[in-house]
């Protein structure tokens, strides 16, 4: 605050306080604390939003410097990096190249550029040696804040076509935030902000190249989008780059074609041909879910799939969503009229009009339904990504209808299906986060206070640690979500638990309070893997491949290495099968390392070796996947293990 005589007053942590001159910056208040704080300093905050260390602090803030080393800190140095440096290497070496957008990424960056000529990965090399060469330049970067007009006219001089765009389809009048290298005078639009100068620029490294629509529309031009990485230290750096590597061994694409278990083609974008080892994994883990959730008190429902447009009109869907939704038309002869359908995109408004068939009473909360919905989303296509972004695919949906009083106990109950599910599936690490009220919302305060408090204490009560996600809430509640870490360290936002007091009003659902009155219900939307396609996708990459023995969609393969052996493996594998295990015989005229390399390559977890040691004395030489050792068992022990290991974890 500023006192009597104009100067900033600032209160720091430890209750003393420090007073600057009134135009003081956010690089003054790190001088006054200290040179180390003023030499790791960045940027800073003001009641939440970041600005430039050369802003000057604003009265009746709440301030927090952001030093190079933070989380903050390291995506400000990508930005910088992608902004002042790899599109002024780009604009250096391809003079013709028009500019687009550069934003930050999870661990990295990228940059659309448009070129006159083809622009391809063999190119990068020569980029990031000209960004090294910009980078030991060391040039101060200051920022400039012009008009809506003054900045067209600047972009449409340089010949910047797409920086003009942005700025004419902005709502914004002023400060439009032009950043300047003082060393080279390149300039480029960008909300910021920045580091002070390209001294503070860690390691880095350009990864790959694609296409992209501008604003991600097909109609528009197509253009170059280069992607990198940044780090504050090469040791960070190598860490992530030997990530990439271990991530493209355990691609699920790569691994879908090596097992055989999906494909997709041109004539179905973005929807999944399940193959009958794919498939297999599919109905396990679907089964697996169906038990998990049946003994947590869900009852399996199912509805339809096309719907007419009434019913997401009154869901809020069809103004919301209608440009994601697949929609029908059908002649109604009867009507003389075409109704308009939908492939419904979500199951929710479905799950209300099984709740409201009959009358509820209190004492019937909480009602849990769950659904494999089949869902359909149109994704732009180059969104899509194998089963991680599909246009069509199955969630495990769930909606909980209850009391105000019930949301603690019901996320508490969630909460540890959840974590049970995860710990069977082979994920003992997962961050929840808290999403708290967003400034547009819907509901009064009261019922937010109470929403949030529930899911809160649910959490507490639980001893679970979280993070608060403030203001990242939906519009109609809070919710809790929870990430998963893979063995490799990468994170995946799976499961979810939304808090709803809008949808349940807008469908009229009511149930019969202790005072024969007639109150709304809460829903909350839950799920714990979320799309099934998504989830096999991460599952297989998190086992590179190599799933729990129950999830295997063949467990075991018999082979024969003489065709003396042949009945025995025949005897071996009607055991086996009528054990329900999941079993091929192999007893083609093939050597036997080729059998084993070949089913090796499909992830079997156990390949039994039958030869006539194998027949004389009763037992079987088992070769497991990930072992180059071949071990020998009697069948009663083999049979028994496969047995214990393939009943599911539920």
């Amino acid at each position: 605050w500023k006192n009597r005589m104009g100067n900033i007053v600032v209160k720091l942590p430890d209750n003393t306080e420090k007073q600057l001159p009134p135009d003081s910056t956010g690089l003054d208040l790190a001088k006054s604390i200290g040179s180390g704080l003023a030499k790791a300093a960045i940027a800073y905050t003001s009641d939440g939003i970041q600005k430039d260390l050369l802003d000057p602090l604003d009265n009746n803030s709440v301030v927090s410097l952001i030093t190079i080393n933070s989380n903050e800190g390291i995506e400000i140095m990508r930005h910088t990096l992608t902004a002042q440096v790899l599109a002024l290497a780009v604009k250096n070496l391809y003079p013709d190249s028009k500019l687009a957008i550069g934003p930050t990424i999870d661990n990295g960056f990228y940059y659309d550029f448009s070129f006159k000529d083809t622009f391809s990965v063999e190119d990068l090399d020569k980029v990031e040696k000209e960004m090294r060469n910009i980078i030991q330049s060391r040039s101060v970067i200051t920022k400039l804040l012009f008009s809506k007009k003054d900045a067209i006219n600047l972009f449409n001089e340089i010949d910047e076509p797409f920086k003009a765009e942005i700025i004419e389809s902005s709502d914004q009048e002023d400060n439009f935030q032009i950043y300047k290298q003082e060393e080279t005078g390149f300039i480029d639009l960008c909300k910021g902000p920045h580091l002070p100068s390209l001294k503070m620029i860690g390691e880095f490294k350009l990864t790959h190249v694609s296409g992209a629509y501008w604003k991600g529309d097909a109609s528009q031009p197509m253009l170059t989008r280069i992607y990198g990485t940044a780090w504050n230290t090469k040791k960070e750096l190598d860490k992530y780059l030997q990530q990439l590597k271990e991530a493209e061994v355990r691609d699920h694409r790569k691994l879908g074609k090596e097992m055989n278990l999906f494909h997709f083609q041109d004539e179905a974008p973005g929807m999944v041909f399940w193959h009958p080892a794919g498939w297999t994994i599919y109905n396990e883990l679907q089964n697996y879910m169906r038990k998990m959730q049946t003994n947590s008190g869900y009852e399996e429902i199912r509805t339809p799939e096309v719907l007419d447009r009434k019913l997401w009109e009154k869901s809020g869907h069809w103004d919301k969503y209608r440009e994601n939704m697949y929609i029908t038309e059908i002649d109604e002869k009867h009507a003389n009229e075409k109704r308009v359908n939908a492939l419904k995109p979500m199951n929710c408004p479905c799950h209300v009009q099984v709740y409201n068939y009959g009358l509820k009473s209190y004492k019937d909360l909480p009602v849990r339904f769950t659904e494999f919905g089949s869902l359909h989303r149109y994704e732009p296509s180059g969104t899509m990504h194998g089963l991680m972004r599909v246009r069509s695919f199955t969630q495990d949906d769930g909606h909980i209808f209850c009391t105000e009083d019930q949301i603690e106990s019901e996320t508490k109950n969630f909460i540890q299906l959840l974590s049970k599910v995860y710990e069977d599936l082979g994920f003992t690490d997962f961050v929840i986060k808290l999403s708290t009220r967003p400034d547009k919302r819907m509901g009064s305060n009261e019922i937010w206070d109470k929403s949030e408090k529930a899911l809160q204490d649910a959490i507490e009560k639980l001893d679970l640690e979280y993070q608060i996600d403030e203001g990242g809430g939906a519009f109609y509640g809070p919710k809790l979500d929870f990430v998963l870490t893979d063995a490799i360290g990468r994170d995946w936002q799976c499961g979810t638990l939304q808090a709803d007091f809008n949808l349940p009003g807008r469908f009229n659902s009511t149930y019969v309070n202790e005072n024969g009155d007639k109150s709304v219900p809460v829903l909350l939307h839950r799920a714990v893997l979320g799309s099934f396609e998504r989830f096999i996708g991460i599952m297989l990459e998190n086992y590179g491949g190599n799933l729990p023995f129950w999830l295997a969609p063949t467990q075991v393969v018999i082979t024969t290495i003489t065709d003396a052996a042949n009945e025995y493996a025949v005897t071996l594998f009607n055991l086996l099968k009528s054990n329900n295990i999941r079993v091929k015989l192999d007893n083609r005229n093939e050597q036997i390392s080729y059998k084993i390399r070949e089913h090796s390559l499909l992830k079997v977890p156990h390949i039994l070796i039958v030869g006539t040691n194998e027949v004389e004395e009763n037992k079987v030489s088992i070769r497991s996947f990930g072992s180059e050792k071949t071990i020998s068992m009697s069948v009663e022990e083999f049979l028994a293990d496969c047995v214990s290991k393939h009943k599911n974890p539920s």
